[in-house]
Order: C-alpha cells, then structure tokens, then sequence
C-alpha cells in the first residue's frame, strides 16, 4: 500500500496529472472545432506542461540550494529533463505561427517564476495578478496553439470559447485559493482574502452559470455538448461549495484537476 501512494504522489507531484488536463483540453479544442486529432500539438502541450509545472515548483528549491534534494525530487528533475527533450522534438514540428506564440506563454511562465525587475517579486508574488495569468496562460496553450497551429479561422465561436475556457479555469482556481487560504501569503491577495470565501464561492458559481449560458450563442450548438455541459457545471459547482481550508491536498491536486479530463472523457463517450 505504501509502495503505491509513492507512485501515486510521484504522479501528483511531477505534474503528470495536470499535463493530462491539458492534454484533455486540448483534444476538448479539437473536437470543438472539428480539428483533425493532430498529435504534435497535443503531445507539444503534454510534455510542456510536465516541464513548465515542475520548473515553476521546484525552481526556487533548486536555485537556492538550501535542501539536499530528496530521490523523489531528482527524479522528478530527472522526467523534467527528459519531456523538456520530446519538447524541443515537438516544438520544431509545429507551425511557425505557433511556435512564435508558444514563446510568448513561455515568457508568462518565466515571469511568473523569476523576478525580471530590480527590487521586484516574480509576478507569482503580485497582488492578485497570480489568477489571471495562470488562467491566461491555459487558455493561450489548451485552445489559442490548436487552432493557430491547424489554422482555423478566428470566428465568434473562437473568442467564446475563449471566454468560457477562461471562465472554467478562473473558477477551478478559486478552488485552490479557498483550500490555500491559511497557507497563502496575505500580500498575494488572492480573491478569497479579498472578498472572504462565502463571495468568492458565490462569484465561482455565478461565473460557471454563465459559461453555460454563453454555449447558447455559438452559431451551431450541438445537443449532446449542453448534456455535457450541465454535468461539467453540476460538478465544478459541487466541488466549489464543498471546499474549505481543512480539505486534503488531493481535493485539488487530483479530483479538481480530473474535471477537464472528465470533461474530455464525456465528449469522446456521448
């Protein structure tokens, strides 16, 4: 049993699990727009993500060279290491559009970890900017590269389901904030220090009603996709409501990262 909760939180804690998220959401965005399931991309945002986490998690440990790094921490420098290679492999086979974008997300990631200006925090550390970029940079990699990439034209359903993807991940990171509260740091400002975490769980749940509401005006909804929807929204919601800051960290770093891949899953069944 204890051999497999160490797999079970090497899995967690290399990222694997959130690379499989947006994995999820990016084959979600090809669905969406009747894209061709093109691998490069997909297997671009997989391992990319892998690295991304791991180096916003574990860079400052590194850096600062205070602890000796445990077996589970080589390891996970080690898989880093080897996606960060199948990522350059990828890189180079996507389009040139996307490739330039791609280095734009890669810029928010490494100011989101390292303080660029003299006498400033990384941007991880601003007041309150932490959620909006996060949320940013997912929607730029899960549905902005895909469709740069199988060079579909940007329509109105495009910058919907921008609005919606943003929505969705905005509302899976109150999530985190609310289970963070006793831990965060006061000057990060995180919406459920600013608002307390009775708002915070009312504007959860009025953005998530309003990313159904928003399917309804793409030129051509499918039936199946509202089914889908309604589920997707029943659960974030119940996620939202039930947390608090005594819930274990697998509340978030497995169950409320399997939404997406559930979401996925859905599509792909019905």
């Amino acid at each position: 049993m204890k051999f497999f909760k160490l797999i079970f939180d090497f899995y967690i804690n290399s990222s694997i699990h959130v690379a499989l998220s947006c994995y999820a959401l990016v084959r979600m965005t090809q669905h969406m727009f009747h894209i061709p399931y093109e691998n490069s991309i997909a297997y671009f945002v997989f391992f990319g993500t892998v690295v991304g986490y791991n180096f916003v998690k574990y860079d400052a440990l590194a850096r600062k060279q205070k602890v000796q790094m445990r077996y589970e921490l080589k390891a996970i420098a080690l898989l880093s290491f080897c996606c960060l290679l199948v990522v350059g492999y990828y890189f180079f086979v996507l389009e040139l559009i996307t490739q330039i974008i791609a280095f734009v997300f890669l810029s928010f990631t490494l100011l989101y970890t390292l303080p660029f200006f003299p006498n400033r925090r990384n941007a991880r550390n601003w007041a309150g900017v932490k959620i909006y970029i996060v949320a940013l940079c997912w929607v730029g990699v899960t549905l902005i590269l895909p469709i740069l990439n199988a060079e579909v034209t940007f329509t109105t359903d495009f910058y919907l389901k921008c609005m919606q993807r943003f929505i969705l991940i905005f509302v899976l990171i109150l999530i985190f904030e609310i289970l963070d509260l006793a831990n965060d740091d006061p000057h990060l400002q995180t919406v459920p220090q600013q608002i307390g975490v009775k708002r915070t769980k009312n504007l959860g749940l009025a953005l998530i009603i309003l990313f159904f509401f928003l399917e309804f005006l793409k030129s051509n909804f499918e039936k199946n996709q509202i089914i889908v929807n309604v589920i997707l929204i029943v659960l974030v919601g119940l996620f939202l409501i039930f947390a608090n800051e005594k819930r274990s960290k697998y509340y978030t770093s497995f169950w409320v990262e399997s939404i997406p891949i559930l979401w996925w899953l859905m599509v792909v069944f019905l």
